[in-house]
């Protein structure tokens, strides 16, 4: 036959969607045109494709080919269509049999041996093939990652001839089992009990892994910041199936790609404070998803927080309040969700010494309120909690050591426990309660509600900032095993918005 026609996927973001290759050979002057908005590398497949099949023992034809990759209006990108080229000409120059391609969707890049490379964004397209009902061929190397999706028949093959014997039915390949390529257990997470002190920055960030809140914490370089953070994803809940497929779609999709090493494990992204915009949010010619895509269902650690672009930490506000980014180009559209915890880090002053009893802060006031005038108000009242840091005692050193602190396996059983009440009261957590879900599930008494709405005028609070010291005061209720929200749980609340206060926090 001089046509054949079998399937592939294309990459939109952490959507795969459907592509038809068709491949018609016809006579005229030998030619091979690609058509169908293909990109270079896709144009420089013919190249790749003819050396592959060559050096695998079959015919170039010497006839006019055109491959149309369909829909023609979608972008196409990428060398994973190089396998599903290759068989298509090989079907329509009737070299192998093309009754039984469609049964299969074909994903690989060539070498010009013949060889089938590994390729990122093999999950998604995985996802979607399992839904289309349809066998998936791909290298082996990107096997491991397409097995952690249950249900679908995942063949992989090393060569373009392993392929073809397999569709010939002369040397079938093997079905991927799922449980042989199950990932090894992860190194353990940093321990919350190196931290020595600090037990009240301590209780915030327990309360922020059992709700999900959003953290700030504000004091002198060395005080343990940066470890408290690093510490946070030891205390999360652990992922559900939905939450981790989700989040190895977007690691899958992105420049590094996606280790099964790293399945079930919440993302930790700590991008540094020269990040640009785009590198934030996402973006390029070809929309990749960003950092704050790339921690979706884990932890976003911005350290010295006023030295990013204020332009940069504003592309923030939007995803923090939906979960999605929506990134726009020329020719394309892409959609990537969002939903990450921020933690962030700052001194309280451009030295980072205001309030230290030895004096060696000579900042003046007019540099400390420029130095905290980078940082938005609009962004600091979506940050659920502010909490400072000070300085631990060097008596405190010593006596912390020889008193081993509390575990992050102690505290996160608490958490766990904290965060199924909540699935089981609204199912989702209290970060992600709506404002009709809040006057359900944070009921106030009379004494309650004037207690709140007397700090919310002292401090000026945004009706913002009020539903978010309620969710934190639910969290707080939570943890402590709590079924109604009291004057403790919100008083506790309240004094974690030290920035709402007229008076700057100490160092």
């Amino acid at each position: 036959m001089a046509l054949a026609t079998l399937y592939s996927r294309a990459q939109s973001g952490i959507d795969a969607p459907a592509v038809s290759v068709e491949v018609h050979l016809a006579n005229g002057l030998p030619g091979l045109a690609i058509v169908g908005l293909p990109e270079t590398a896709v144009k420089e497949s013919r190249d790749r494709v003819r050396a592959a099949l060559l050096n695998s023992r079959f015919e170039f034809p010497a006839r006019r080919i055109t491959i149309n990759l369909a829909p023609a209006d979608l972008p196409k990108h990428g060398g994973h269509y190089d396998l599903a080229i290759a068989l298509g000409i090989l079907a329509a120059s009737g070299q192998i049999s093309a009754d039984q391609l469609d049964h299969y969707e074909f994903i690989g890049e060539l070498a010009l041996s013949g060889v089938i490379r590994a390729m990122h964004g093999i999950l998604p397209m995985a996802l979607h093939t399992r839904k289309a009902g349809k066998q998936l061929i791909l290298p082996t190397e990107s096997a491991g990652e397409a097995a952690l999706i249950s249900g679908l028949t995942i063949l992989p093959a090393d060569s373009l001839l392993a392929v073809c014997a397999h569709i010939s039915g002369s040397q079938p390949l093997t079905p991927l089992q799922p449980e042989l390529v199950m990932p090894e257990p992860l190194d353990p997470l940093p321990d919350l009990a190196d931290v020595r002190g600090q037990h009240h920055a301590k209780r915030a960030l327990e309360i922020a892994a059992a709700g999900g809140h959003s953290l700030l914490m504000i004091g002198p370089p060395g005080t343990g910041k940066t470890m408290l953070a690093n510490r946070l994803p030891a205390l999360l809940p652990p992922m559900t199936e939905e939450e981790a497929m989700e989040s190895a779609a977007i690691a899958s999709v992105s420049r590094q790609g996606f280790s099964v090493q790293q399945w079930r494990q919440r993302p930790f992204r700590s991008p540094h404070h020269t990040a640009s915009g785009v590198a934030l949010v996402g973006g390029g010619s070809r929309p990749l998803p960003g950092e704050i895509s790339l921690a979706h269902h884990g932890v976003l650690f911005l350290d010295e927080l006023p030295e990013f672009n204020r332009q940069v930490l504003e592309v923030l506000r939007e995803p923090l309040e939906s979960g999605r980014i929506i990134i726009s180009r020329a020719l394309q559209q892409a959609e990537f969700p969002a939903r990450f915890q921020l933690i962030a880090a700052m001194n309280p002053c451009p030295c980072g010494f205001l309030g230290d009893p030895s004096g060696r802060c000579h900042c003046s006031s007019e540099q400390v309120r420029r130095y905290r005038a980078r940082l938005s108000g609009p962004l600091l009242d979506r940050i659920d909690m502010h909490i400072e840091v000070p300085a631990v005692p060097r008596k405190q050193w010593r006596e912390d050591h020889l008193q081993p602190g509390i575990t992050s396996r102690e505290i996160r059983k608490r958490v766990c426990q904290a965060r199924q009440r909540q699935l089981q009261r609204c199912g989702k957590a209290n970060h992600l309660l709506t404002p009709s879900e809040i006057v359900r599930s944070c009921p106030l008494t009379e004494d309650e509600a004037h207690l709140l709405e007397t700090a919310s005028e002292q401090l000026g609070l945004s009706a913002r900032a009020y539903h978010r010291i309620l969710k934190l005061a639910r969290t707080i209720a939570d943890l402590n095993g709590a079924e109604h929200i009291a004057s403790c749980h919100l008083g506790e609340a309240i004094a974690y918005r030290c920035l709402d206060r007229n008076t700057p926090p100490a160092g």
